[in-house]
């Protein structure tokens, strides 16, 4: 049927009684409004539903025909109820069919309008007023909050919401899988249940500090803290949260925020920590004293080790140049020496010192060092800094020292025994070889053998030890004299002629035979026969010329004793 707008088409004999100007209020009305009879066919339609539904002069000619196909069967479900007189009455937002086919969403209220006529007709009576621009901001919103809600649960987000002011909960569907409850479960917001589920151990932390987080306090925004979840076990839980809404005094009266599982966080933090503490123990164990730098060369840890070789405590040596703590010089001349750190930093490779290196601390204290410096390089070969290691030395130096001097000088007069003689005579032989010309001494003591029966082994001794230090002092301070037996002597002249070795030789025997030695309450007196050759390019070895001055030795014994003879005489 076709019905012009602002015209009432309903039968004359039904609405005889009917205002003209109630009609035009009608008419005029912002709500959309159409009449139809119980069948569903429609008898009037308002101004108003022509603008809303956008028919035109041309609408379609039943009600049911207005329900749009995708709302068809709840539209149509209600309205027949009202046709079949099941009902008096409707109220619901359906679709509706726009004039362009769209879908329209509309507010619909129905009734049956009844004629006062005892044999008068019953009408649908169908007001609609327009809801799609808000239908279509709520499907907005809808699939905003959608997308936040997925991306928090994606990031594995439980969200709740405190309402100070009731002091009730909510808690939104990851909140509650993350604690091991059903997610369309009803959850009790009363505070003191949650606060049930808390850790005894985290308890008091967090009735501490849980309503300086509902105050808006910056420094608790965030609250760490094990909840137990449905199985029993524990979670980690880090939850931020912030005031919302205050009130008019400014006080706040909601607080919403976030939870987040941070157990495998809490569970790797643990590790590590457990792993830094056997680190921490393990470097304060050890005795090698370890300095970590930055890349500037500044101390950020010290070892006690450290601090006991350096004369620094951590505490004086943080921030500061490494080279300021870790002072070094070197062994032989005492002049200052670059720290091996500086080179490591400079060069991104391991330096070690294992020369003579002396450390001298704040107190005065030396000592005698090797040190390594290796430099502390993360992904991708970034260089973060260097490792000092060092160990005190000073006594393992020594007791080589002392093992070398023990492998070459004889233990009883200190003096070179015969194998680093042996050593020595081979070089003299190859300057000799050059040009150069030495001379050899073999001495031998006379009337010693009477002293060591008489007086015994330790008289002897004491005798070998005076002899070796007159010998020693009656040589050039570049000669060499050495304990090559019992009591035989040998010392090597370097840069002499024969002749001038004769002299240093005759004074060597006169010392020795001026000797008076007291031993017990007795004065003994022995004397010493030596015998001298030339050491030249040949026979080119040590037993060569060691026969020869032996040889002049035997001969200066068989000539009276206490007397030098030269080989060249023999």
């Amino acid at each position: 049927m076709s019905v012009r707008p602002n015209t009432a088409v309903l039968p004359l004999h039904r609405f005889s009684q009917t205002n003209s100007m109630l009609i035009r209020i009608v008419d005029c009305a912002a709500v959309g409004m159409v009449v139809c009879d119980m069948a569903g066919s429609l008898v009037y339609a308002n101004q108003a539903f022509h603008d809303i539904l956008g028919h035109g002069a041309e609408v379609p000619s039943g009600i049911l025909d207005l329900v749009h196909a995708e709302d068809e069967s709840a539209g149509r479900q209600h309205l027949q109820r009202l046709m079949r007189g099941e009902a008096d009455e409707y109220r619901g937002e359906h679709r509706f069919r726009h004039g362009d086919g769209s879908p329209l969403w509309v507010a619909v209220a129905a009734s049956v309008l009844r004629d006062e006529q005892p044999d008068g007709a019953h009408y649908l009576i169908v007001q609609v007023a327009s809801i799609d621009r808000q239908k279509k901001a709520e499907e907005a919103l809808a699939y905003s909050e959608s997308r936040w809600n997925f991306a928090l649960e994606g990031a594995g987000q439980g969200v709740w919401d405190h309402d100070i002011r009731t002091d009730t909960m909510f808690y939104s569907r990851m909140w509650r899988i993350m604690r091991g409850i059903p997610p369309d479960e009803d959850v009790d917001g009363d505070q003191q249940k949650w606060l049930q589920r808390i850790h005894p151990d985290d308890l008091q932390y967090v009735l501490d500090n849980v309503e300086k987080q509902d105050r808006g306090d910056e420094d608790f925004d965030a609250l760490e803290y094990r909840e137990r979840k449905r199985d029993g076990s524990y979670v980690w839980i880090l939850s931020r949260g912030k005031p919302v809404e205050w009130d008019a005094d400014g006080k706040p009266v909601r607080t919403l925020g976030t939870d987040t599982d941070v157990t495998r966080l809490k569970t790797v933090e643990t590790e590590l920590a457990a792993e830094k503490e056997r680190l921490r123990v393990t470097l304060e164990a050890i005795a090698d004293g370890m300095v970590s730098t930055d890349t500037e060369g500044n101390v950020v840890f010290m070892n006690p080790a450290a601090e006991a070789l350096t004369g620094y405590t951590s505490a004086q040596a943080l921030g500061r140049p490494v080279d300021a703590v870790f002072a070094v010089f070197a062994g032989e001349t005492g002049t200052p020496q670059q720290c091996p750190v500086a080179q490591c930093l400079k060069s991104a490779q391991v330096v070690s010192i294992d020369d003579d290196m002396i450390l001298i601390g704040p107190s005065g204290i030396k000592r005698e060092i090797r040190c390594k410096a290796s430099p502390l390089l993360m992904a991708g070969d970034v260089l973060t800094g260097a490792v000092l290691v060092f160990q005190d030395v000073t006594q393992s130096r020594q007791m080589q020292r002392e093992l070398a001097h023990a492998a070459n000088h004889d233990d009883l007069t200190g003096l070179p025994n015969r194998a680093a003689f042996d050593r020595l005579l081979n070089k003299a032989i190859t300057t000799a070889a050059n040009g150069d010309g030495h001379c050899l001494v073999y001495i031998d003591l006379d009337h010693f053998k009477p002293v060591n029966d008489t007086a015994g082994h330790a008289a002897g001794d004491r005798l070998l030890q005076q002899v070796a230090q007159t010998i020693r002092d009656s040589c050039r301070s570049q000669d060499v004299a050495a304990r090559i037996g019992g009591d035989e002597f040998a010392v090597l002249l370097l840069d002499c002629p024969a002749a001038a070795g004769k002299v240093i030789a005759d004074k060597i025997i006169g010392a020795v035979g001026a000797l008076q030695f007291d031993w017990a309450g007795s004065t003994y007196q022995i004397g010493a026969s030596a015998g001298v050759t030339t050491i030249t390019a040949t026979p080119a070895s040590p037993l060569g010329f060691m026969g020869e001055a032996d040889a002049a030795c035997y001969a200066a014994k068989a000539r009276g004793r206490s007397t030098v003879v030269l080989f060249s005489d023999i």
